[in-house]
């Protein structure tokens, strides 16, 4: 678990050096350099004034957003529960004296689950349909995606991706490309910071402008969220709740975020993954399927989830985003965005001879398409696809590499 700053200077980077792509002339670039290039488009630089400072955490809702400060002060009845840190950095003092009774349901503290206040729906940890898999990766859209993504489509698999706000208008065309792809969005808050560490107005901007920033880059708008570092107490769900937020958890972790800052190795990060598939054949998901954390961070952890894709579609009979898990046709508050029932997913796949399936074609008849302001992908590729894990030549991919580090899990 950990919360750095962001590198600042890189955000100062990654606008206009490079003259405005499409999210097809963006998904269709494989070399590493060419997709980590700094870029802007018009949608975003445009809206700038309209958003906090990118590449650092939200504090306050800026006095110029009037907008935001009414929908804010419009939430009442937060539960009185003090943070448990400062500007996003949870406290020694608070977690060393913490209540073992666990009176705000911290999930940092207890694993915690089920509200302690009343009305606040239950955290999902795992998915409804047995020996099925929650497909999803944090921490997205990253730079360099495209070789995993291509992955992805060429065997027509759809995934949850947990998307920070910042990472969304740097890269706004590889956020416009999972939308055109049909992978369901979540939102990962701004800045990536402990969110029991933030007031009560940061807190909320830190959903807020990721849920604005998603909005305007794909044209849609989540209704989940994932918390960095699965920090979440009741204070924090009570206010995800107010802005339709389905807190979303994980009970199995690939740790693979640690690799790259040296606190796990690949052997270690394999024997987590070896560990979920073994559970699967002895039955622990015969009742209900898993969920398991890993990240759209480094190309690192998007080739190790390369790797065991195949032994993951081995192991469970479906592979599926979040959404389709839980039956969410509508994943959005956007009702011309819609995905198929779990039972069409699965009947789909069927007919294909596959374990885990893709979304259907077709606005309103089981399209998981989304309505990004430029649409349309590259597809298809081998299936025995091995991603590029060196960075060598490219010093903005290096920088960006250390963020990555820096915001993990």
């Amino acid at each position: 678990m950990h919360a750095s700053p962001f590198v600042t200077v890189v955000a100062l980077l990654l606008f206009g050096a490079r003259a405005e792509q499409t999210e097809q002339g963006e998904a269709a670039l494989t070399d590493d350099t060419a997709q980590c290039a700094p870029y802007s488009i018009a949608v975003v630089a445009n809206a700038l004034s309209s958003f906090p400072t990118i590449g650092q955490p939200v504090l306050s809702i800026p006095a110029n957003d009037t907008a935001a400060l009414a929908k804010f002060k419009a939430i009442t009845g937060i539960p009185n529960i003090q943070p448990k840190g400062t500007n996003g950095v949870l406290s020694n003092d608070t977690i060393n004296n913490y209540p073992a009774t666990d009176p705000d349901c911290w999930w940092t503290a207890s694993g915690c689950l089920i509200p302690k206040v009343s009305g606040l729906t239950p955290d999902t940890a795992s998915v409804p349909e047995p020996r099925t898999l929650g497909y999803g990766f944090d921490d997205g859209p990253f730079c360099s995606h495209n070789e995993f993504y291509n992955y992805l489509s060429s065997k027509n698999q759809k995934a949850t991706m947990f998307y920070i706000g910042t990472n969304v208008m740097w890269f706004p065309l590889q956020a416009q490309r999972a939308a055109a792809d049909g992978h369901e969005i979540c939102v990962h808050t701004w800045s990536h910071r402990a969110m029991t560490a933030l007031t009560n107005e940061a807190a909320f901007a830190e959903l807020y402008y990721t849920i604005q920033a998603i909005k305007l880059v794909t044209g849609v708008t989540p209704q989940c969220w994932r918390p960095p570092m699965g920090d979440v107490d009741d204070r924090i769900r009570y206010i995800a709740s107010k802005l339709n937020l389905q807190t979303i958890l994980w009970k199995y972790d690939s740790f693979d975020w640690k690799v790259a800052s040296n606190q796990a190795t690949p052997t270690d990060v394999q024997g987590h993954y070896d560990s979920l598939i073994t559970a699967v054949g002895a039955g622990t998901f015969d009742t209900v399927g898993a969920i398991m954390l890993t990240h759209e961070l480094t190309n690192y952890t998007m080739q190790t989830a390369v790797d065991n894709y195949p032994k993951l579609a081995a192991a469970f009979d479906h592979i599926v985003p979040i959404a389709v898990a839980q039956n969410k046709t509508q994943p959005y508050v956007e009702t011309n965005v819609t995905f198929p029932s779990f039972a069409a997913y699965t009947a789909s796949r069927s007919s294909t001879g596959s374990n885990s399936t893709g979304a259907g074609s077709g606005s309103g008849s089981g399209s998981a398409k989304g309505p990004s302001p430029s649409s349309g992908s590259s597809q298809g590729i081998s299936a025995g696809i091995s991603l590029r894990l060196s960075y060598a030549g490219s010093s903005l991919i290096a920088a960006l590499t250390l963020l990555g580090a820096a915001l993990a899990l």
